[in-house]
């Protein structure tokens, strides 16, 4: 079970740029024309987490392993795409396959790249994506509406569930407002979620700024984070060019010492990955011994046996028990002896909700 984000806007906002920096790889071409990336490519990074890097000290094991996050870059929008025009129809398709969108907006100015309408305005640029999108989800709905009807008037009680929240969520989009907005009842959520639509992907916003504004972002991010706040979303101020800079500093202490020169404490990506997680609503667990200390990644609210499962079926299959600790207790305390020996190592059954940064040990038979 992988989750991915794909990397979205319209063309020449900083796309292919920011992927770039974020797999520390040129995969994606950059350049200054619509339609550069026409398939979408695909890298894995690393989470950052000082939760693992506490954990293995205490451990010392082999090897350390973070979780990781997937990001796609996808082909730049053009207006028309829910009607197939430009790239719109593999835009769209590729959109589908992602869990959640990183939209990239252009938040700086710049008369060697051209922007599609001008000059820069994040507040209508996002606009436009996001009507693209919402036109697509209500064709989409439109052609699954005749269907479904026709076993409604069947008796089919589910059928005539779907076609009442089919025509209320074409209400809602008709009226500009995206999926993920509409209030759903609990019985509902089986067919919401059965429509696959474009607009119910959890959104966060990445702000590119030129570079004098990585640290404290311009009018234009600022016109970006008020938009995201309405909308309840994450806006992430980043620098594209700066992120490049940086992901092609091979040493440590030279990145450090980069980042502190612009007044900043991280990286822009850290950020957006961090905001990534949390728009996708995953948490992390950590496994260790000497071999190795892994992070893992699950949904919030996911049961043990889900999670043993994330490190290697037959966990799941021949579940029996799970010993759970925080983090946190489990460094002050200095490991899993010293923890059982306290007697702080909780023996958790199936029905336990693994928490943020757990440190567990599964119990399991073949």
């Amino acid at each position: 079970m992988g989750f991915n984000c794909g990397i979205v806007g319209l063309p020449n906002v900083g796309k292919s740029t920011l992927f770039n920096a974020l797999t520390a790889t040129q995969a994606a071409e950059a350049a200054n024309f619509p339609f550069t990336t026409i398939e979408p490519n695909v890298g894995r990074v690393a989470v950052p987490d000082e939760r693992l890097a506490a954990v293995a000290a205490i451990v010392k094991p082999k090897k350390t392993m973070p979780t990781q996050l997937e990001f796609v870059d996808i082909a730049g929008l053009a207006k028309g795409a829910s009607r197939g025009e430009g790239l719109g129809n593999k835009f769209l398709s590729h959109i589908r396959e992602v869990d959640a969108v990183v939209h990239v907006l252009r938040c700086f100015a710049d008369a060697n790249v051209v922007h599609v309408a001008g000059d820069p305005d994040p507040e209508r640029d996002a606009g436009w994506v996001a009507t693209e999108l919402m036109l697509a989800d209500i064709e989409s709905l439109e052609k699954r509406k005749e269907a479904l009807t026709k076993k409604a008037r069947g008796g089919d009680k589910e059928a005539a569930l779907a076609v009442d929240l089919l025509k209320r969520l074409v209400a809602h989009l008709d009226g500009g407002r995206p999926a993920r907005a509409f209030g759903l009842k609990d019985d509902e959520r089986p067919p919401y979620d059965g429509f696959k639509l474009l607009t119910a992907k959890p959104v966060l916003y990445a702000a590119n700024v030129d570079e004098a504004s990585a640290a404290g972002g311009n009018a234009l991010s600022d016109a970006a984070k008020r938009m995201a706040a309405a909308e309840g979303a994450e806006c992430v101020v980043v620098s594209a060019k700066i992120e490049a800079e940086i992901a092609g500093l091979a040493d440590a202490d030279e990145r450090t010492a980069f980042l502190a020169s612009l007044g900043l404490r991280e990286t822009g990506l850290s950020r957006v990955i961090a905001a990534g997680m949390r728009a996708l609503d995953l948490i992390t667990f950590i496994t260790a011994n000497q071999k190795e200390a892994h992070a893992w990644t699950v949904k919030r609210g996911a049961r043990a046996p889900a999670a043993a499962g994330r490190v290697h079926s037959d966990f799941e299959k021949g579940f029996i028990a799970v010993e759970a600790i925080g983090w946190r207790e489990f460094v002050e305390l200095g490991g899993e002896h010293a923890a059982r020996d306290a007697g702080r190592m909780r023996q958790e059954g199936r029905d336990y909700a693994v928490q943020d940064g757990d440190v567990l040990l599964f119990k399991f038979k073949v």
